[in-house]
């Protein structure tokens, strides 16, 4: 069964196993005891420290490995915010951060802090000049990711850095889904790292500080890792998760041609397949192994489990899951159509089916999008009509001329239906959740005239974002919101 979910976990890379079963006999004795089996455990453990610093470009000390990648981010927070007190209580995040960097943020606000957060454009990047407007002297710290984990859109860090540098606010980084492809940029303060996300075991994350940051570690604290990160190293995972990045670093370079090579594929072909498409992300800074994209008129979970019946993992980021019931606060940032979301994430190392899978994964997907719009009754054709509708009038036969072989001309005071129709059309979609607020504004639009508009009654959250984005798709005039009320223009 072809995985398809590599920016949510990777499966364990050969050599973490290898080197986690190794180390099980060697890697369980206290590092910090003097005897035999402590100095042991202490090898172990520093030779894995230095291979995870040589990685991410740090000094061994300034670096120690946490229980997670979220711990890390929160740890370093949290560390960098009480160091830094004296110099402000603000905090600067870009829209699109890890929830993990938000749910940070959102503590720290609750407890009277200030959260400055920096928008994005439509290709989920943050522009270096909006970042550097935010940095005010009461800015204690700064958080951009290394590249996003919905869309793979990576962020400008060293350009970042750089501006922090100069404001005197350090930068940390969140690199969890970068470190498989090469370092995080550099100028950076902070940096944290997660190891499921390059092919080790879960339970181990890093975290970097460089020399020189304030930094105080919140309680509880201990004699462990240079006291910020309390409790016993599981140094058989440490070592497994240090060989793999070492691994994968490795094999980076030739991964990544493959699998941009199988992505790009996935992105020129999806639109081709799939009418009504939006691929999303930045075209070109992007990871070489991911592809995100929102159909219109798809409930997302429902395209989840047809994709999986085929035997296809995929994840998505869609408003319309289980899981949420609010939308992406990713695609929502960038503003593109967040229901019907799919995100494909290729794993670092590919497996040798991987240009077939992908191939299939083609194969299947027009079909699928197919069947859960069938079941929704979504519109086929444009402005809403069936399909069949909708070719008939394109190829409709001119009218019958009258009996002096002349076109017909109405009669005096007979107006066409178009005439007829109103001019303001109300759709109330009220209590229906994503994506059947878009479903009917795209049946009843073809009732309203050119120029007239249409209120869509909506009070579910998705329709923030899909109602503007399927505006922006189908060439029609969003004309804002008020409260419930969504209001559109048709233009043709």
């Amino acid at each position: 069964m072809p995985y398809f979910d590599a920016a949510s976990s990777v499966p364990l890379h050969p050599v973490a196993r290898e080197a986690l079963i190794a180390s099980l006999d060697e890697g369980w004795a206290d590092p910090a005891r003097l005897h035999r089996e402590g100095r042991r455990a202490r090898v172990l453990l520093d030779a894995a420290r230095e291979t995870a610093a040589e990685a991410v470009g740090c000094r061994p000390d300034e670096l120690v490995f946490t229980p997670s990648g979220a711990r890390a981010l929160h740890t370093g927070i949290a560390g960098a915010l009480a160091g830094r007190r004296r110099a402000g209580r603000r905090l600067v995040v870009s829209a699109v951060e890890h929830s993990a960097v938000l749910h940070a943020a959102a503590a720290h606000e609750a407890a009277g802090g200030a959260v400055t957060e920096v928008p994005v454009g439509r290709t989920g990047r943050v522009a270096a000049a909006d970042f550097a407007a935010a940095l005010g002297e009461d800015t204690a710290l700064a958080c951009l990711q290394s590249a996003n984990h919905e869309v793979g859109t990576e962020q400008p860090v060293t350009e970042v850095a750089g501006l922090c540098s100069g404001a005197g606010v350090p930068l940390l980084v969140d690199a969890a889904q970068s470190l498989a492809w090469g370092r995080a940029g550099e100028g950076w303060s902070l940096l944290a790292g997660s190891a499921h996300k390059w092919g080790g075991p879960a339970g181990v994350g890093l975290l970097a500080v460089r020399k020189g940051v304030r930094f105080v570690a919140p309680p509880p604290t201990d004699e462990r890792e240079s006291a910020r990160s309390p409790g016993f190293e599981n140094i058989p995972a440490i070592v497994a998760a240090a060989a793999s990045l070492r691994a994968v670093r490795a094999e980076a370079d030739a991964a990544a041609e493959r699998l941009r090579v199988l992505v790009d594929r996935v992105r020129a072909r999806v639109p081709e397949l799939v009418p009504d498409v939006e691929v999303v992300g930045d075209p070109v800074r992007r990871l070489p192994n991911l592809v995100t994209f929102s159909c219109l008129y798809v409930d997302g979970e429902a395209l989840l489990h047809a994709l999986d019946r085929l035997g296809f993992s995929v994840s998505s980021g869609s408003s319309c899951t289980s899981s949420t019931l609010t939308p992406s606060h990713v695609l929502r940032a960038m503003g593109v159509l967040s229901e019907g979301n799919i995100r494909l994430s290729l794993p670092p190392v590919p497996g040798p089916s991987a240009e077939e899978d992908v191939e299939r994964f083609l194969e299947v997907l027009p079909e699928a999008v197919r069947e859960v719009r069938g079941q929704l009754g979504a519109p086929a054709g444009p402005l809403g009509k069936p399909e069949e509708a909708a070719a008939s009038e394109a190829y409709a036969a001119p009218e019958e001329p009258d009996e002096r072989g002349e076109p017909r001309q109405e009669a005096a005071g007979e107006e066409r239906t178009a005439s007829a129709e109103p001019s303001h059309v109300t759709v109330d979609a009220l209590g229906s959740l994503c994506p059947l607020p878009v479903i009917e504004l795209a049946k009843a639009i073809g009732d309203v005239p050119v120029g007239g508009v249409i209120t869509v009654l909506a009070d579910d959250e998705a329709a923030r974002v899909d109602i503007p984005a399927w505006c922006e798709m189908r060439g029609q005039e969003y004309l804002g919101a008020d409260g419930t009320e969504f209001r559109v223009r048709r233009l043709d």
